[in-house]
This record gives structure tokens, sequence and C-alpha cells, in this order.
């Protein structure tokens, strides 16, 4: 393996593997370290793109940038890959009431909508949903198979010679105001993408990480249905008969660890949306690597210029990554501006 880089990425999640992508497009020389743990926020996700979120049934933020671009990065690491793991799919959000079905039945309609509406039923539309009031059909929507997605890049990455299996040791970091230094490997910028890990990085233990729980089930069912159904919580066939569904949202107990409380709360959000009475396979928990404001932080470390960060994905990796990924290599790599919502320099007083 080559020693020399100009970036060297430290985690190989959703963040970290369309930054390397969109620096390589750029002509950059990547390396990619990553010491392959199951408990990664990026491979214990959903998966979902959903471009309209929340209780009250909000349209993603920056969603007319985020979702055309998702899904042509997605299918390029595809073609890239020769593999498959983006799966298009509706999402289908019944209403609660009469009310709620007039205000979408106005919102299809209008243009900062339109693009994301497939249909608006104002009857019972899906056999085994509680939809006595119809429901919006969105497009622009589905999930990405996120093991296999990472596992395929990382499969690229160790043909191209540029994959590092290895727990990263900040005592082995020796920074000049030039390069910086690990073991044999040298880079001119190091750029770390941890995910959940990164709130215990010495170099960024003080910006306001706040790690969100979430806890999903794979259950069993006789019956299938046309879209992903979405209502506080989602429903999505992953194979025959076979579903997953949740999730949960804990900021009080951000361990990895499924709790009977969380299993609980999923079923009875189940029993409330679906007619069908799940059998539960599996009961598995995640964090998610969230922030105060919500919003991704990016950029280079108010002291050490060798050191960037690419983090705070929380629940939206999937739809957040490919776009801005691209966004923060042109930063990285060609000092384009980065766009203010999401740069480190917001919380640099916090230093």
């Amino acid at each position: 393996m080559r020693k020399a880089f100009e970036y060297l990425l430290i985690g190989q999640g959703l963040a970290g593997t369309s930054l390397a992508v969109h620096l390589q497009d750029l002509g950059a020389s990547v390396a990619v370290m990553d010491d392959g743990r199951d408990q990664s926020s990026s491979r214990v996700a959903a998966g979902l793109y959903n471009p309209v979120t929340g209780r009250k049934m909000v349209k993603t933020w920056m969603a007319d940038l985020l979702f055309p671009y998702l899904v042509d990065y997605y299918k390029r690491m595809e073609k890239l890959t020769g593999k498959e793991f983006l799966h298009e799919r509706p999402i289908y959000r019944p209403f609660i009431s009469v009310e709620e079905q007039n205000e979408w039945m106005g919102k299809s309609a209008s243009p900062e909508f339109a693009s994301f509406v497939e249909d608006v039923y104002q009857k019972k539309n899906i056999a085994g949903v509680q939809d006595p009031f119809g429901g919006v059909l969105l497009k622009q929507s589905g999930f990405l198979n996120i093991p296999a997605y990472l596992d395929a890049m990382q499969d690229y990455f160790r043909q191209q010679d540029t994959f590092i299996k290895e727990t990263f040791r900040p005592e082995k970091l020796e920074l000049t105001s030039e390069e910086a230094q690990y073991g044999e490997i040298r880079a001119k910028k190091v750029i770390f993408c941890e995910g959940t890990f990164g709130a215990a990085n010495t170099f960024f233990d003080w910006l306001p990480f706040r790690p969100v729980k979430g806890e999903l089930l794979e259950v069993t069912m006789d019956t299938t249905f046309p879209a992903i159904i979405n209502r506080g919580v989602f429903v999505l066939e992953i194979r025959k008969e076979v579903f997953r569904t949740g999730s949960t949202y804990d900021n009080h107990h951000p361990d990895w660890l499924p709790s009977d409380k969380g299993r609980a709360q999923i079923l009875e959000k189940l029993e409330q949306l679906l007619d069908n009475r799940p059998e539960v396979l599996r009961h598995y928990a995640g964090v998610r690597p969230a922030t105060a404001d919500r919003r991704p932080i990016a950029g280079w470390h108010p002291e050490h210029r060798t050191i960037g960060l690419f983090n705070g994905l929380g629940t939206k990796g999937v739809t957040l990554s490919p776009w801005f990924g691209k966004h923060l290599a042109g930063h990285f790599h060609e000092e384009k501006p980065l766009l203010g919502d999401v740069n480190i320099s917001r919380y640099f007083s916090l230093y």
C-alpha cells in the first residue's frame, strides 16, 4: 500500500464513504481507515430516505437539492461496484383526520410539495392499514441497504489499495503545520468522519453532540404492502413477509442495548397503524450522531488546520451524506465556501 495521500479519512460510514468518493472525483488521493465495528450508527440504521417527515409532516430540510442528487449518487455507486443497494419505493402516510386530508389536498397542488407527492387519497386505500381518512403517497423516497452499500464501497476502496482496517489511535497521530503522520501513513489533511464515536475524539469533544438512541424491530406478518407505511413508526418490507419497523427516539439513554420499553413502544404504534399482529424476529438498537441544532457539523479545526470534521448526520444520514459529501469535498479540496448551517465555525466560541 502507498504511504502518502492528500487525505486520510477516519471512518467509513455514510459520511466518510461519500466524502472519499467526492474527493476522488476532484482528483485527490484518499485513504480511508475504519475498524469495521458492527456497532456503528450507519450499519444499524433503517436506511429510509423520506422527503416529508415528523408528526407535522413537513418537508425535509433542503429536500429540493438533496433528494434528486442522492438517487443519482447511489445509482452511480451501484454501477461503480456492480452491486445493488438502493431501493426506490413510495411512502404512504395515512391521515389522522379530515382536516389533515384537506390540508394535503391543498399542499399537493403547491409548487413546494408537487415534486414529492404522487397522489392524495380521500378514503381508505391500503388493505391491512388503518387509514379510514386515506393518506398521501410520497415519491422520491425509498431505502438504502446500508450494510450492502458500505461493504460494496469498502471492497472498492480495497481494490484501489486505499482502505486501512484499523482502529484509529489518537496517540499515533503527529501533526505539523503542513501535514499529518500516522504510523507509516503521511497525509496533508486528516478528516474525521466517526459518527457516534466522534464525541470521544479529543480534537472535537468540545462540540455539542447530542446522541439519540433508536430501536428497531424485524417482524414477520402474513401480508404485503405496495409502499413503505409511515405514521408514528415506519413499516418496511425487506423480504417476503419480513418487515423492519421502528423507530424510537431516546435522548437520555444513549446506549446500544435494546430495551423492553422500546419494544413495547414500537408494538403499540404498530397496533394503532396496522390490522395485522406481528411476530418479533429481532430487536436491535443504535445511537445516532445528532447535534444540538440537528444540523451536520463540518469544516476545519479552529487551531489545527491539517484536521477536519464531517459528522452529525443524525437520523438522515442516507439523505444528507451524498450532497454534503460533494459540498464538503469542494470546501476541503478547492476552498469553496461552506454552507453556514453546517459550518463548524458556528461553534468556535465553545472551543
